[in-house]
């Protein structure tokens, strides 16, 4: 298994569901090693770790260099990768020639520079429908700077001309079926995409929904394109009535969303809290709320929403509506408060409907969202891929 970590500064759910599946594997019976490297590293080193790092996006011979030894040492079956960037790089499955080599798309940085496409506040897919890079060069899409967006496009670019994903790459995991047509239409081969979503450890108890307090939660960052602007607005304009929003996370919004809620008494921020207390509150709420503007992998608060028998209301964008259906789920137009409000605010008054979507979220865990299904599902792809690899199909 290929990760590199993102930075310890930010939460990831990369990184969570990199550990996930090895620790899954290993509690299974599979012999697992890992190539792993740490974007902390560099951040150590200043703006030496910036050039760095710039260097080793496109294609890093180095960590080449690491999987011929890897390889050579362990003999895998399957290299499993869940993010190259931005120390490793696509080179390792050049490198990895002999297995089968499996990629998960946990966000879309294969052909969008940005890896969120979303540009200025609204989803942007040019990148991704032009088959071109020109596009985020001339935006700057990575941290809105086109220096910095320039080793994320190189990368796109040399992979797409030296036809890496075609012939370096056994399987690709997309975690919706949303992601793999999007994926398919931008030229990755769509035979080899196949589907399978986060899942959540262990054996939950959800707790009896009757019983829970009259409370919604959010979860995730305090950023442009999680929708918690138009969250703040539905509940502002609901008044008095509305049941109690508590907001977990942290991001670039916060002092501008805690000040705009100020005078609400039933709109609470409890910030950054560990993995442990976000699970309490998600799993005592009677709704989870996802609003996103942009294109979602695979949100891990839903998983966990399944999983603890919570229903969910999400915006309309990308994969959602693909999910929130496997569950019931409430569906709301994305960067609409008014629509937010007033079907949040006529479904919260089914109490009776609301307790039909909880154990809709129940029966949506058991059936794809468990370790059981969840690693009947990887280890298919796997045995897909290792056939194409012996076969020797491109």
């Amino acid at each position: 298994m290929v990760h590199n970590h993102y930075g310890s500064a930010a939460p990831s759910g990369e990184n969570t569901v990199f550990a996930l599946e090895r620790d899954l594997l290993r509690r299974n019976g599979h012999d697992v090693e890992t190539l792993e490297r740490f974007s902390d590293t560099l951040r150590s080193w200043g703006a030496a770790g910036a050039i760095a790092g710039a260097a080793m996006t496109p294609w890093n011979p180095l960590a080449a260099r690491a999987m011929v030894k890897a390889m050579t040492k362990f003999r895998p079956d399957v290299v499993h990768a869940h993010n190259t960037f931005p120390m490793i790089s696509p080179s390792v499955f050049a490198a990895a020639k002999g297995a089968a080599r499996v990629l998960t798309l946990h966000n879309y940085r294969l052909l969008c520079p940005a890896a969120i496409p979303m540009r200025q506040g609204e989803t942007c897919t040019e990148c991704i429908d032009q088959k071109s890079v020109v596009p985020a060069m001339r935006h700057g899409c990575y941290r809105g700077s086109r220096l910095a967006t320039l080793p994320l496009a190189a990368n796109i670019a040399l992979n797409r001309w030296r036809g890496t994903w075609q012939r370096d790459v056994e399987a690709f995991i997309a975690l919706s079926d949303f992601q793999r047509n999007l994926m398919a239409h931008a030229a990755l081969p769509k035979e080899r995409i196949f589907i399978k979503p986060n899942f959540y450890p262990g054996t939950p108890e959800p707790s009896k929904f009757e019983d829970r307090p009259r409370k919604v939660v959010f979860a995730g960052r305090l950023s442009p394109e999680k929708g918690v602007r138009d969250l703040i607005d539905a509940w502002l304009a609901w008044g008095e009535d509305a049941p109690e929003l508590r907001i977990i996370g942290h991001g670039p919004l916060w002092s501008e969303l805690t000040d705009r809620a100020a005078g609400a008494g039933n709109i609470s921020f409890l910030g950054q809290v560990d993995s442990q207390t976000a699970e309490a509150e998600i799993g005592s709420a009677r709704l989870l709320i996802l609003p996103s503007r942009w294109f979602e992998g695979f949100p891990l608060v839903l998983r966990e929403a399944f999983a603890l028998g919570t229903p969910i209301a999400v915006s309309n964008k990308g994969p959602l509506p693909e999910i929130a259906a496997q569950a019931d789920g409430l569906v709301f137009d994305a960067n609409n408060p008014k629509e937010l409000y007033e079907k949040v605010s006529a479904r919260w008054s089914q109490s009776d409907r609301l307790a039909a979507m909880a154990r809709s979220s129940s029966f949506a865990y058991e059936a794809k969202y468990s370790e059981r299904e969840n690693l009947a599902m990887l280890i298919d792809i796997y045995e897909k891929a290792v056939g194409a690899a012996k076969a020797g199909q491109h």
